[in-house]
């Protein structure tokens, strides 16, 4: 079954005066200790199509993208490492926190109050014209404190948290003064392609570099480049697992957050409302067995922030004050292996969820298990020996994958040329019954064949000149 793609689009701000004011930052490494990896995101260079295909994978039921015969799912480990900030356990963002105080966003940017209250909007925000001047300004004086606290309040306005055009609003203030984003960036994730999947169409408010770089994270080695311009969603759809780049050393965390409060999953609290996701379905990413989850907490709380929604969203406020995180020694051994059932599990999803493109391959059913009681020693020997035949059938699969394309792509000339043949065909016929219809006109005109005739008659022939 192929379910309707949805028309989406990504907010896109003009982001040219903060790439040049980024340009400036002396120390790149003390601006990291200071506010992470937000630099990173300038970096990111972000292929078009990519994006609008992934999103077309979103699983409303699940709140994660599940394709032919697996799954992924953005967590708030891979967000906290690819930005370079720790999750707090204070309580997150919930938009329920009292108005930010000029003192407070004077601390935080080293700037006096009177400047700051003197430029706050009605809406409680500042422009970024202001903050583009003060920090043009500092940097000059080589004032750095000055200069990358503003930048980042810049970052975290118009690209983290993009809303209002020309401000950084109250809600990224407050963000920013917390020095806790990674849940609100999920959140917005989340509740956003969550939100627009819903409607069918619209366009999609998060931190776009963000998402696009965790996805390609995930993806094989020069994915993005694209020779012979084959269409992205023939390009994911032919991908396997055993492409998935499924755990990144780098986002390993001594423990994961897996619940909060009452919930059986993590209550998600963004700018415009909240979500949940399961990171029980993200254990691959993590290295740890994967296995089908038989308490998977499908449920169908999403909610956008209104009136009505208040009990929701004091649930989820409360259920952050209560974070449940599983160790290593509660989720197993390291060891990439994927159970036969969950294979099954997400094929069944796929086949019934729907996929949004034809498929390009068969569901593999293919499986990692181990049920024998191996010893240590030899169950490492035999993971080595399981990852080069893996490699191998991996690099197997991607030139049987290049030669489709090939073959796809030529096919698609072919089609087209056809397609352009059978046109001028059409095109002639019509030139042809055109001009009958008008030698029928003509003809029944009076005295039209008379004078057709005398004009003929009347035409000299090469021989007689």
């Amino acid at each position: 079954m192929i379910r309707k793609t949805r028309q989406f689009r990504f907010r896109d701000p003009d982001t040219s005066e903060l790439r040049k004011l980024a340009s400036k930052v002396a120390s790149p490494e003390d601006f990291r200790v200071r506010h992470g990896r937000l630099l990173n995101l300038f970096g990111v260079k972000m292929v078009p199509g990519i994006l609008n295909t992934l999103v077309q994978f979103y699983d409303i039921v699940c709140h994660c993208f599940t394709f032919l015969d697996f799954q992924l799912v953005p967590t708030l480990e891979e967000y906290s490492h690819l930005i370079g900030i720790p999750i707090s356990d204070k309580e997150p963002f919930n938009g329920l926190e009292p108005e930010p105080k000029p003192a407070a966003i004077a601390a935080a940017l080293h700037l006096e109050t009177a400047i700051i209250k003197a430029n706050l909007t009605p809406q409680k925000g500042l422009t970024t014209k202001f903050l583009y001047q003060q920090a043009f300004i500092h940097e000059e004086m080589g004032s750095y404190d000055v200069f990358y606290n503003i930048l980042a309040l810049l970052i975290y306005g118009l690209i983290l948290f993009p809303d209002v055009g020309g401000l950084v609003d109250k809600n990224a203030i407050k963000i920013f003064l917390s020095r806790n984003p990674v849940p609100t960036l999920l959140a917005d994730t989340y509740h956003s392609i969550h939100d627009r999947t819903l409607k069918g169409q619209g366009t999609i408010l998060c931190c776009t570099p963000l998402l696009y770089k965790w996805f390609i994270s995930h993806l094989p080695e020069n994915f993005e480049a694209n020779p012979e311009n084959t269409r992205w969603s023939q390009k994911i759809m032919s991908l396997t697992p055993s492409d998935i780049a499924w755990f990144v050393p780098a986002c390993s965390t001594e423990a994961i957050i897996d619940s909060c409060g009452g919930f059986g999953n993590v209550p998600l609290i963004g700018i415009r409302g909240g979500i949940s996701y399961n990171p029980i379905l993200a254990r691959r990413q993590f290295g740890y067995p994967m296995e089908k989850p038989h308490h998977l907490a499908i449920d169908p709380v999403f909610y956008i922030n209104q009136p009505d929604s208040a009990d929701v969203r004091g649930m989820f406020v409360a259920a952050w004050r209560a974070i449940h995180k599983k160790t290593k020694e509660q989720l197993g051994r390291r060891s990439g292996l994927v159970r036969e059932s969950y294979i099954q599990w997400v094929i069944e999803r796929a086949a019934k969820f729907g996929m949004p493109y034809p498929l390009q391959r068969s569901p593999s059913t293919s499986t990692v298990s181990s049920s024998l009681p191996i010893t240590f020693e030899t169950r490492e020997e035999f993971m080595d020996q399981l990852t080069k035949a893996q490699f191998e059938s991996a690099t197997w699969k991607r030139k049987y994958q290049t030669s489709e394309c090939e073959k796809d792509t030529i096919m698609g000339i072919l089609e087209q040329t056809s397609w352009q043949l059978q046109e001028k065909e059409r095109e002639n016929a019509e030139l042809k019954d055109l001009l009958r219809r008008k030698d029928a006109i003509i003809d029944r005109m009076p005295g039209s064949r008379r004078r057709r005739r005398e004009f003929f008659a009347g035409a000299i022939s090469d021989s007689d000149e």
